[in-house]
This record gives C-alpha cells, structure tokens and sequence, in this order.
C-alpha cells in the first residue's frame, strides 16, 4: 500500500487531530479534564486509524480501520458539542472542529464507498463479468 501521507483524509485527519488537541488543552478546569483527554483521545484515533489501515495486506482490513476512524471521528463530534454545551470550549473553536469532522466523515464515506465498489466484480454493460 502507498504511503498514508498522500491520503487526502489523512491529511484532513491529521488537521483536524492538531486543532482538536490545541483546543483540549486550553481546558483547564478541573472538572473539564476527564472531558479533554475524551476529546485529545478521539482526536488522535481517526488519523492513527487510517495509518494503522493503510499497512493492511487487503482493502477489506483497510476498511475495518477506516471504519474505526468514523466511528472516532462521531464520537468526537458528540464530545465537542458537549465541550460547547458546558462552556468548557469556545463556541466558534466548537463549531469550526465540529465542521472540520463532518468533513472527514464524509471524507471517510467516500473512501469506504470507492473500497466496496473495487471488491465487487466489474460488470459490462451486458450484466456478464468482464
């Protein structure tokens, strides 16, 4: 498998991993820190997700990875607007880290989708395998 640098949603990953992690650290509350490491840890999974994947031998191990990383990237979601909702974040760092993992979701979703289409036999136009 090629390097998992070149991945667009790596790199997105990635991105979105180091905003996450810049914003969690600023929680500096006491009873905010159980809620940061939650957070820096979701964060944190979706790219290692995608690089532990990339180094599978087949695309259906590659999948279960990236499925991993969305499931992450979900719980991300939920753990940053209830960092927003507890005022434990700003509300625009919030709501730019929530946009910023819908868009590796989707991201994610598509790569999946491209994986299931490649598993699947080609067929001619006629319905008879190529």
């Amino acid at each position: 498998m090629s390097d998992f640098k070149n991945l667009r949603v790596w790199q997105k990953a990635h991105a979105l991993a180091v905003h996450a992690y810049r914003v969690a650290v600023t929680m500096r509350r006491s009873r905010d820190l159980a809620l940061r490491g939650q957070i820096i840890r979701a964060a944190i999974s979706i790219p290692a997700n995608i690089v532990e994947g990339r180094r599978q031998d087949s695309e259906k191990e590659f999948a279960r990875f990236l499925r991993i990383a969305l499931n992450s990237a979900c719980e991300l979601e939920y753990h940053l607007i209830l960092a927003r909702d507890l005022e434990a974040i700003p509300v625009h760092e919030a709501e730019s880290l929530v946009r910023e993992s819908i868009e590796v979701r989707r991201m994610l979703y598509g790569l999946l989708n491209r994986l299931a289409g490649h598993s699947r036999p080609k067929v001619s136009s006629a319905g008879s395998p190529v």
